[in-house]
C-alpha cells in the first residue's frame, strides 16, 4: 500500500509534467484556484502551493470559493481551512442554486445550467480580483470521460483541455491535474484527511450519463491495465489527414489546414 510520500511525488510529478508541457504558469501571474470543497480542489490548491514554494519564478494564488446557497452548505468549514493555511481567499455567495432549480425541468440534470452559471460567476470574479489565470480541478478521468461523453452523445471529438483562454480572451483557464488518477487523488485526500464537503445538488443526481461513462472506462481499465494512460496519450497524438473533418483537412488539395499534421 502507498504512502503518503508516494503518492504525493506521484501527483508532484504528474503536475509538474502538465505544468511543463502545456505552459501553465509565468513569472507574475496571479492564479485563482476554484476551490469547491472537494477532494480534486483541495489537491490542487495543495500541489500548487507546493509549486509556488519551490519554483524558480515568483507567481501569487488566491483561493475561491463559489458559495451557491445550497440547502445544508457548511459556510465555516472553508474559511476555518484556509485560515489554518494561511492562504489567501475569498467566499462568493451567489444563489445561483435558486436559479437552478427554479429553470431546470423536472427529471432532467442540473449539471448544464449549474456550470455555465457557476463559471460565469468566477470568470467575473478572477478579473474583479485581478487575476490574469484560473485554475480547474479537473483530472485525467474528468478529461477522458467529457471525451466520451461528446463523442457518444454530442457528435463530436472534443474534451476539457489542459489549458485555455475563454471566450472573451481576457483569462486563460488551466487544469493543472489533467495527468493525475483520480485514484492517487484519492489515496492523497484520505491521507491529508481534507474537511470534504458533498455536492448535493449535481453529485447526488442518480442517472447521469457521466457515471455511466464512468463505469465502463473503470471496466476497461481493470479488464486491460493501462488503457487510460494509452486513452490519454491518444488526445495528444491527433492525425487530421485520418480523420474526417473538412475544417482541419482540406480532402480537394490534400493538405492540412492546420499547423502541424502529425501531431497538434
Amino acid at each position: 500500500m502507498e504512502d503518503l510520500k508516494q503518492v504525493t511525488k506521484k501527483l508532484q510529478r504528474s503536475v509538474a509534467e502538465a505544468i511543463q508541457q502545456y505552459s501553465m504558469i509565468a513569472d507574475g501571474d496571479k492564479i485563482m484556484v476554484c476551490l469547491s470543497g472537494g477532494k480534486d480542489s483541495y489537491a490542487m490548491l495543495d500541489m500548487l502551493l507546493y509549486f509556488k514554494k519551490v519554483a524558480p519564478i515568483s507567481f501569487d494564488i488566491i483561493a475561491v470559493n463559489l458559495d451557491q446557497k445550497q440547502p445544508g452548505f457548511p459556510v465555516e468549514v472553508l474559511p476555518t481551512y484556509l485560515t489554518k493555511l494561511g492562504v489567501d481567499y475569498k467566499i462568493i455567495e451567489k444563489n445561483t442554486y435558486k436559479i437552478v432549480m427554479e429553470k431546470t425541468p423536472e427529471g432532467k440534470t442540473t449539471c448544464s445550467l449549474c456550470s455555465r452559471l457557476r463559471r460565469g460567476t468566477l470568470y467575473e470574479a478572477a478579473k474583479d480580483l485581478g487575476c490574469n489565470k484560473l485554475a480547474l480541478g479537473h483530472h485525467r478521468n474528468d478529461i477522458l470521460e467529457t471525451f466520451f461523453l461528446n463523442f457518444f452523445f454530442s457528435g463530436k471529438l472534443e474534451t476539457m483541455p489542459p489549458k485555455f483562454k475563454n471566450d472573451a480572451g481576457d483569462l486563460v483557464v488551466l487544469r493543472p491535474l489533467a495527468f493525475c488518477k483520480e485514484s492517487d487523488i484519492e489515496t492523497y485526500a484520505d491521507f491529508m484527511d481534507f474537511p470534504i464537503i458533498p455536492c448535493n445538488l449535481c453529485g447526488s443526481q442518480e442517472n447521469l450519463q457521466r457515471n455511466n461513462v464512468k463505469q465502463m472506462i473503470t471496466d476497461w481499465e481493470t479488464e486491460f491495465p493501462n488503457r487510460n494512460a494509452i486513452m490519454m496519450n491518444a488526445l495528444q497524438n491527433v492525425f487530421p489527414s485520418h480523420l474526417l473533418d473538412k475544417k482541419l483537412y482540406d480532402f480537394d488539395t490534400l493538405e492540412s489546414k492546420v499547423t502541424e499534421d502529425v501531431c497538434l
